[in-house]
């Protein structure tokens, strides 16, 4: 694409809910082939991610000069995932962690002996190292920067010990690091230990020390403190971006019922984690198509005075309550990993939303990855719309253009 028209692609947290995004690519890569791309070409100039979404990103980024292969490698990954690939669900391993960790929490000042060597986390990542290390291909990413077949690729993470939140890019082109309240950005070299840092769930899963500026700090989930998610898109060059959600963005009112018994850990903690991982999107979203709304009465003498530009972007989020579809399966977490969670509650349908981010079980994420699959099939025209005009067929565009959401930097 031309310089001044780049595709960016925002992959949002979530944990295991993040297998929704392999749903949604899957539908996009076969209704642009369908459309006439060939397989291999790939639609999106800059690839953003935070959390799991930071996996995925880039994944399909290292085979970005192949979009049908990364998305194929993706969903190999997610179709066939065990939560032993991603943390410890051995007897020991929960005992070592999690049993602890809740331990100390409760009796900490009596537990002396755990004073020297506390567990960091409710979990132990550690297998998903491995994971990581099969899935990606770092020097091929390295290839399709210098060649330009992908503009950027950017990761976030949050630092625990300076409180700000910092996206991590990687591009062969020339863009200068961009600094706001509390977050600001740095070109480095995407490894391994990003991604783990990026997708570290607060308190699930331990942080990852990080070198910043010649600092090290330690950094967890690029969801906290993320106040604007499109925005590295947007900084690195992109006019439009094409958003994955990890959960639905307007919730109905509940059930009168569920609201008659105190919460659970579990159901508050799924709130919080709602919080972290959803709210600010939803956040950057109504301010973008704001702002949006604001340039649109400007006359052209005046938008020439503000460094505001339009964005056009495409939103696809679940159009069903993860939570609940996460409630069906929380069977097929191991046995100690279970038992753990249903010591505070998130077995049960109203403490399912912590459930939700943690079930890296084939059977829920080949769920999420249908879902993705409907929810943009049912978008095709939309989807077509937004890529187009260079599409062989545009199927009625111009008549479904409100569709698309118009937002601004």
């Amino acid at each position: 694409m031309g310089a001044q028209n780049k595709t960016g692609l925002i992959l949002t947290g979530g944990g295991a809910r993040a297998a929704y995004q392999i749903g949604v690519l899957q539908a996009v890569s076969s209704i642009l082939t369908e459309a006439g791309w060939a397989p291999e070409r790939n639609p999106f100039d800059i690839v953003c991610g935070t959390s799991a979404g930071a996996i995925n990103a880039t994944a399909l980024a290292c085979r970005a000069d192949n979009f049908s292969e990364s998305v194929q490698t993706l969903s190999r990954v997610w179709e066939n995932i065990e939560v032993a690939q991603v943390y410890r669900a051995d007897s020991i391993g929960v005992v070592r962690t999690g049993a602890k960790w809740l331990s100390l929490l409760s009796f900490g000042w009596l537990l002396r002996k755990w004073r020297a060597n506390p567990p960091n986390a409710l979990l132990d990542n550690t297998p998903l190292v491995t994971l990581l290390h099969r899935l990606l291909d770092l020097p091929r990413l390295d290839a399709v920067l210098t060649d330009g077949t992908v503009h950027a690729l950017a990761v976030t993470a949050s630092s625990y010990t300076a409180g700000h939140h910092i996206t991590f890019f990687q591009t062969a082109a020339d863009i200068k690091p961009w600094h706001r309240m509390q977050r600001f950005a740095l070109q480095d070299q995407i490894s391994i230990e990003h991604l783990l840092a990026s997708s570290a769930i607060p308190l699930i899963f331990p942080a990852t020390p990080l070198y910043c500026d010649g600092r090290r700090e330690y950094c967890g989930d690029g969801s906290m403190r993320q106040l604007a998610p499109i925005s590295p898109a947007i900084h690195l060059g992109a006019s439009k971006v094409f958003v994955i959600g990890a959960g639905r963005l307007m919730e109905p009112r509940p059930d009168p019922a569920e609201l008659a018994s105190y919460p659970t850990v579990a159901q508050i903690a799924g709130h919080a984690m709602s919080s972290i991982f959803l709210d600010s999107l939803a956040v950057d979203i109504e301010r973008l198509n704001r702002i949006n709304l604001t340039l649109s009465v400007l006359t052209e003498e005046q938008k020439a005075t503000t460094l505001l530009r339009p964005i056009e972007m495409l939103i696809i989020a679940p159009s069903q309550r993860l939570d609940e579809i996460a409630s069906r399966h929380v069977r097929s977490l191991p046995a100690p990993v279970r038992a753990l969670l249903g010591g505070i509650g998130a077995t049960e349908l109203r403490g399912s939303a912590l459930a939700s981010y943690l079930l890296f079980e084939a059977s829920y994420t080949n769920d999420l990855i249908r879902l993705g699959q409907r929810d943009t099939l049912v978008r095709r025209s939309d989807v077509l719309a937004f890529f187009g005009p260079n599409n062989a067929q545009v199927e009625e565009s111009a008549g479904n253009a409100q569709s698309k959401t118009p937002a601004v930097c």
